[in-house]
């Protein structure tokens, strides 16, 4: 039994890691209006908008399993602490970036600041850990519901910290960038302050893991990776978090500069941004609950359904509601893809488990949205938003055909006589 003491410590760090997620999103968003914008200004073509996406996701890519090892053996705080930092680091070489005029340097800093993310995005497993298994779900749902908080606050700071920067002497774009330093320090100190003891501890001292998550432990200290996600669930799983990822990272990264050429000012784009992002986040707390009553696999459909809607209206955008619309529906369609998806995968990994093989499913996440980052601008020159739409609308579709697939595996039966 867990007593009332520990349970207290275990909603402190909760909300801790829910206060430094927040910030950082709002960081996030608000470097991320701008970054396409600032890439194409530096580069001076299309192509070029699309690489400070690219290597954010290359950062979060890249650091993803090396944060997951740490978190393995040295503790969940120390790396979510200094991923943080790194946040703190590429904004400020991103301002310097916009000051020199230095597409290079540009491109360095958003490496360095998708790194941030690696940890950050770990944040929703080392919350869920500390709680009961029933409660997971939800409490993911409550970590990526934080993102409400990037999706009011960025947008709105994009427009503020602009003028900031141009009153001190500095070009308008590099204001967001200045207030997701700040940020992303407030984020850092959050953590190593109130994460508080190291939740890997807590989860040996109290057994928070549950009995079942005891035995899973005990049963599969030994597997390998190729064991893990041999299951047909568990590759479901990764594909609802790279599909939604990469459909999010094609559309999200080039809607800001394809507004730009239908002559929105910067404050609009940024509403844009606000509606994708409330998507995103702002229902989390609900998905979680969705989760626990129809099972994640019905809400993961429900997110393909989403994704190509959202596709579909990507192909017709030109007017500033089906914008609107496209981008609330790629953003809520992505949260049910995410939530749930994160759900299925923590399912079935034992605490020893965690680290590297959540690491290594956020790292084949943030690489496929490495690819749609990349890619999008390239498309984008090539077949406008109609042929962005399409492609994501088939990749979404390859999700819907996914679940299908396992509900068709799961329900024959199999030679032991189980599920898979």
């Amino acid at each position: 039994m867990i007593d009332v003491a520990s349970t207290a410590v275990r909603w402190r760090i909760t909300w801790a890691l829910f206060g430094a997620q927040a910030l950082y999103s709002a960081a996030g968003i608000a470097s991320f209006t701008v970054a396409a914008i600032v890439g194409y200004d530096l580069g001076g073509t299309a192509g070029h908008a699309g690489g400070p996406a690219l290597m954010v996701y290359v950062g979060r890519s890249a650091s993803a399993y090396p944060l997951g090892y740490m978190m393995d053996r040295m503790g969940r705080r120390p790396a979510v602490a200094l991923s943080y930092m790194a946040g703190v680091v590429g904004a400020g070489l991103a301002v310097a970036a916009t000051v020199t005029e230095s597409y290079i340097l540009f491109l360095v800093a958003a490496l360095i600041f998708g790194a941030a993310r690696g940890g950050a995005d770990q944040s929703r497993f080392v919350a869920a850990e500390v709680h009961p298994e029933h409660q997971r779900a939800r409490i993911i749902g409550l970590m990526v519901f934080s993102g409400t908080v990037g999706a009011v606050l960025g947008p709105l700071m994009v427009s503020v910290t602009g003028d900031l920067a141009k009153g001190a002497g500095f070009q308008e774009l590099a204001g967001p960038w200045m207030a997701a330093a700040a940020l992303s320090l407030i984020s850092t100190l959050v953590i190593v302050g109130f994460v508080r003891p190291d939740p890997l501890q807590l989860v040996g001292r109290n057994g928070t893991s549950g009995a079942a998550d005891s035995a899973t432990d005990e049963e599969d200290e030994t597997r390998t990776r190729t064991e893990i996600f041999g299951s047909a669930p568990v590759r479901l799983a990764m594909l609802s978090m790279v599909a939604g990822q990469i459909v999010m990272a094609m559309i999200m990264t080039i809607i800001p500069l394809h507004m730009d050429y239908l002559g929105q000012d910067i404050q609009v784009i940024s509403y844009a941004m606000m509606a994708h992002t409330f998507g995103m986040f702002a229902l989390s707390w609900m998905t979680g609950q969705l989760v626990d009553r129809f099972g994640q696999m019905v809400v993961i459909a429900g997110g393909a359904v989403m994704l190509i809607t959202a596709g579909l209206l990507t192909m017709l955008a030109y007017e500033l509601a089906v914008l609107m619309s496209a981008m609330f529906l790629l953003g809520l369609g992505w949260n049910f893809s995410f939530v749930a998806g994160s759900s299925l995968l923590v399912k079935g990994l034992a605490p020893r488990e965690r680290g590297r093989t959540q690491g290594f499913s956020d790292a084949l996440r943030s690489a496929a949205g490495a690819v749609g980052g990349l890619g999008s601008g390239f498309i984008f020159g090539l077949g406008g938003v109609e042929l962005l739409g399409g492609l994501s609308l088939a990749i979404s579709a390859g999700l819907a055909l996914g679940v299908i697939w396992v509900a068709a595996i799961q329900r024959a039966p199999t030679a032991a006589g189980h599920q898979p």
